[in-house]
């Protein structure tokens, strides 16, 4: 396959989703559009903290954007 194939994909995969989704009522739109954890199924503000996070680590290795 060339690169105008995985775009001409990409791009049909997108307007499939947008397609399937302009199909739902509107409440059953906004659930699905939730991010949601692809195994117990939880929303995404339900997750909390993430305990394994170490903030001073993360600051040592200049992920704040500096």
């Amino acid at each position: 396959m060339k690169a105008r194939d995985y775009l001409w994909c990409a791009a049909n995969l997108l307007l499939d989703g947008e397609e399937e989704l302009a199909r739902l009522c509107p409440a059953c739109r906004e659930e699905a559009e939730e991010e949601r954890c692809p195994v117990c199924g939880a929303r995404r503000p339900d997750w909390g903290e993430n305990p394994g996070f170490d903030a001073e680590r993360f600051r040592e290795m200049g992920g704040e954007g500096s």
